[in-house]
């Protein structure tokens, strides 16, 4: 998924950038839907990339995948210089603490999407994705003391609920759906208080994880009869994998309105749900059915009662903008 609080910005708690306040044209917004599709395929298609080194201890795997989206982030970095906001960040010590907190939680993040990969659990990164939205709503009641509307407090009890039947059906709880879905919205709660744009921000917290990374497989070694030249060269583009869809969100988040940008993030668990039981062929039987249908239903309430609320606060944002103008001309 993106380095972004995406469920922030649906619900409309992220400061939005000027941007948005802009009329866009047609031929941008036919671009920026191109470059969201694109995104959020390409994260809803992500396990075909790491089915590929299932074979190899997911371990080594995020290892990999923490050296090479460093080295991406970095060539970025230098197409694209922001080194003034990165030098602001290194000498802010609060913030490098909130992205220290971002680390561990990324890390968690993706550990446990590699190692659900591996062990043929799609179907649980799919569950965690889609709770995510929920899981930010639940965070930001706990953690920033916000009140749920009406609504949302049904869409977070039929979450739960439908995450019982599955525990039930299962006779586990679903652990990795749960530790997904909770690092990820941690992840995006943090990331919204730090105030640190996408790229510097994902660059710095890979950096964090790098020396950790090379200690690990310099202790562990990756010369094992699990690796060969192949798979060498598959982990390579571990960087990529996870750096263009982030290129692809970001460019789409310029030109696209908020609420599309909300009803696109559900793509990503979508594909992992088609892949999972379509490709992978992970057993979906009866529980799994209805707990998914509690979550689905969720999912729909909360999508309707975010875009009600946008509405609202645009449309107040509107009739300010009117009655000030009168003012503003006669300055």
């Amino acid at each position: 998924m993106t380095i972004v609080n995406l469920q922030l910005i649906f619900s409309g708690r992220l400061n939005r950038p000027a941007v948005h306040s802009q009329v866009h044209t047609h031929r941008d917004a036919q671009t920026g839907l191109a470059y969201g599709v694109a995104a959020y395929a390409g994260w809803g298609l992500i396990p075909i990339y790491f089915k590929l080194v299932a074979h190899i201890p997911a371990m080594s795997v995020l290892a990999h995948r923490i050296l090479w989206s460093f080295g991406f982030f970095v060539a970025l970095l230098l197409a694209r210089p922001q080194w003034g906001e990165m030098r602001g960040v290194l000498r802010n010590r609060r913030t490098l603490a909130m992205l220290a907190a971002s680390t561990i939680l990324l890390a968690g993040n993706w550990g446990a999407f590699i190692y659900a990969v591996s062990k043929n659990a799609v179907l649980q990164t799919s569950l965690g994705y889609f709770i995510v939205p929920l899981v930010s709503v639940a965070l930001a009641v706990i953690v920033l003391k916000e009140r749920l509307r009406a609504w949302q407090s049904l869409s977070v009890a039929l979450a739960v609920l439908g995450v019982a039947v599955i525990t039930y059906g299962r006779g586990t709880l679903p652990w990795i759906s749960m530790v997904m879905a909770v690092s990820w919205g941690g992840y995006s709660l943090v990331r919204k208080v730090a105030h640190v744009t996408p790229l510097v921000g994902v660059t710095i917290e890979t950096a964090m994880l790098v020396p950790i990374a090379i200690a690990y497989l310099a202790l562990v070694g990756t010369s094992s009869s699990a690796f060969g030249p192949r798979d060498y060269g598959i982990l390579a583009l571990s960087g990529i994998v996870t750096g263009l869809p982030l290129l692809w969100f970001t460019a789409a988040a310029r030109r696209l309105r908020l609420t599309t940008l909300g009803f696109l993030q559900y793509g990503a668990p979508i594909g992992q749900f088609l892949l999972a039981v379509f490709a992978y062929g992970e057993p979906f039987g009866t529980w799994n059915f209805v707990g998914f249908s509690f979550i689905w239903a969720a999912l729909f309430v909360y999508t309707l009662d975010s875009l009600r609320a946008y509405r609202a606060s645009t449309a107040a944002r509107t009739d300010q903008d009117e009655a000030e103008s009168p003012a503003l001309a006669e300055i």
